[in-house]
């Protein structure tokens, strides 16, 4: 496992973190039990995975509690987020500070590495700065979490605007936010501001299923270029991306989309999903692997960099 230092943190984390939502839920999401999810975390962190993130919105915590009892708690990082519920108009204090206490609850831990304010739309950032960031700065004085975070709701703001304001604020020491192949927005509108001020970031949506999923990413090529926002030839191969799989490159799409994401100047942690034990290793072997050559990078944004909302797929509501 390779290491970074998560901004002004100054944790070390590993590279490849693992991320207890999205589409499986380490398995949940197709049923295989808790006992299936607590191993999966507990061979992530024998392959050196000590970074995990976690949410109330999730169903996951208890889970990821359950795997760490008898872990030393200064080997592990946990990360954890409060959502506002879809029934409220506005992050409530009260409800923040209700979410913070139920996941050190559930976790069972007197104290998280990094909580995070989840899902903040760019209509909501004035409140949660001016508002909730004190409240749980109060919070964090009292112990109960080391640093603040603050996570974007990608699918419904793909100029990235929220986070453009929040990393230049100084409030918050670690943001999450979406990156990929086909989604290349924080080039130029986060990554520039979490560099010059040392904040910590956690990627997500680094493979969403449309770089799993050949016939979904095959479809919304050709609709892209329905659209005039990608060349036609592209939408004429079987494998749009295929160009990216050659000696010296990629050996599959979901392998230089790991690659491509972990490579990026101002990217820190990876995050991925999984319920599967291979998809555990082959995913930390991908994040772990070299760049891809300068000249997929270079193509990748010429073709992509442009494009806006693409690949940031919402999991289905939790069962």
């Amino acid at each position: 496992m390779d290491y970074t230092t998560l901004g002004r943190t100054g944790l070390r984390v590993s590279v490849a973190g693992l991320g207890c939502g999205g589409f499986s839920r380490l398995g949940l999401n197709a049923g295989l039990g808790e006992d299936h999810a607590v191993g999966i975390i507990r061979q992530a962190m024998d392959l050196g995975v000590n970074i995990i993130d976690t949410a109330s919105v999730y169903g996951t915590e208890e889970v990821v509690g359950k795997a760490l009892r008898g872990v030393a708690r200064d080997s592990v990082v946990i990360c954890t987020k409060t959502s506002k519920p879809a029934s409220d108009k506005a992050f409530s204090v009260t409800k923040v500070l209700e979410s913070l206490d139920g996941s050190l609850r559930r976790l069972g831990v007197d104290y998280v590495d990094v909580f995070q304010l989840h899902a903040v739309p760019p209509s909501a950032y004035g409140h949660v700065r001016d508002e909730i960031a004190p409240a749980l700065l109060r919070e964090k004085e009292r112990g109960k979490f080391r640093f603040l975070g603050i996570t974007e709701t990608a699918p419904n703001d793909h100029e990235q605007l929220m986070l453009n304001r929040a990393t230049q604020d100084g409030i918050w020491d670690t943001a999450m936010l979406a990156f990929h192949l086909m989604d290349q927005v924080a080039r130029t509108q986060v990554f520039p501001h979490t560099l010059a001020n040392g904040i910590g970031t956690l990627m997500m949506f680094a493979v969403r299923s449309i770089f799993a999923r050949p016939a979904q990413l095959s479809d919304a090529v050709k609709a892209l270029a329905t659209a005039g926002l990608v060349p036609a030839e592209l939408a004429e191969r079987d494998n749009p991306l295929d160009f990216l799989i050659h000696e010296g490159g990629a050996s599959n799409v979901t392998d230089a989309a790991y690659r491509y994401v972990r490579h990026e100047p101002g990217v820190d942690v990876v995050l991925f999903g999984t319920g599967s034990a291979d998809h555990l290793r082959t995913n930390i072997e991908s994040i772990l692997k070299p760049p891809l050559p300068d000249a997929d990078r270079a193509r990748l944004a010429s073709l992509f960099s442009h494009l806006r909302g693409v690949g940031l797929e919402v999991p289905p509501p939790r069962k």
